[in-house]
């Protein structure tokens, strides 16, 4: 027996809660209000989600008001926010830091993705502490598969792209660390100069990058949430 489609309720509860709690539409809202706009985008963000469910769930967001499409000049297409998109931002970022206060870290550190790490890496990395000049920093996980085991990000004149592949640039320093030890780094639940002093991530290259790796790295923004035991 197929369980129905609607609640049936009237609460405005659970008629917000048809409209967000499909698998993946909260995490597809926390990609779209951290600023992804198109397709490819956000399947960086969500790597794990099929394009298939991915162009579904835009489709669901769009009729319920919440997203709406916009043609760029490209010919290509975009994904914005409503106003009722963009009112959802406290409520994704109160799941998150309900998640930070309450989830165990070791049950959340299973969830291990380097490409999705890099990502959000990526797009909250602050540029002012870096050189003005482009600055190439690349990061290896040494225990990955050769495929997942090097990443680049390239910082130009504000702009910071992520690469996969070498972008052939001289690199100005590598950050050598087990994928664990540099997500617990980037979630708050471990401390960069505590686990630099512990050998638990190498750095080579520019002293003075190196040196300012908390200042440019920042952290996600849901590490500063005050972490409990439920």
């Amino acid at each position: 027996m197929t369980e129905p489609s609607s609640y049936g309720q009237f609460c405005p509860v659970s008629m917000a809660a048809e409209v967000l709690c499909s698998r993946w539409t909260v995490v597809l809202l926390r990609e779209l209000l951290a600023g992804s706009t198109r397709f490819n985008d956000l399947r960086r963000g969500l790597p794990r989600m099929s394009p298939t469910l991915l162009s579904k769930r835009l489709k669901e967001l769009e009729l319920a008001g919440v997203v709406h499409t916009v043609h760029t000049t490209g010919g290509l297409f975009e994904y914005h926010l409503t106003e009722a998109g963009e009112e959802l931002l406290p409520i994704v970022m109160g799941i998150g830091f309900w998640g930070q206060r309450w989830v165990e870290s070791r049950l959340s550190l299973r969830n291990l993705d380097p490409a999705l790490l890099m990502w959000d890496m990526r797009r909250n990395l602050a540029t002012d502490p870096l050189p003005k000049r482009r600055c190439t920093i690349q990061f290896l996980y040494p225990e990955l598969a050769p495929a997942q085991r090097n990443y680049w990000l390239v910082v130009e004149s504000g702009r910071v792209d992520l690469c996969s592949f070498d972008p052939g640039y001289e690199v100005d320093l590598l950050v050598t660390s087990s994928l664990r030890t540099m997500t617990s780094i980037w979630m708050g639940v471990a401390r960069l100069s505590a686990e630099v002093e512990a050998g638990k991530v190498q750095l080579d290259g520019d002293p003075a990058i190196a040196r300012a790796m908390q200042h440019w790295l920042k952290l996600s923004p849901f590490a500063p949430g005050e972490r409990r035991v439920a």
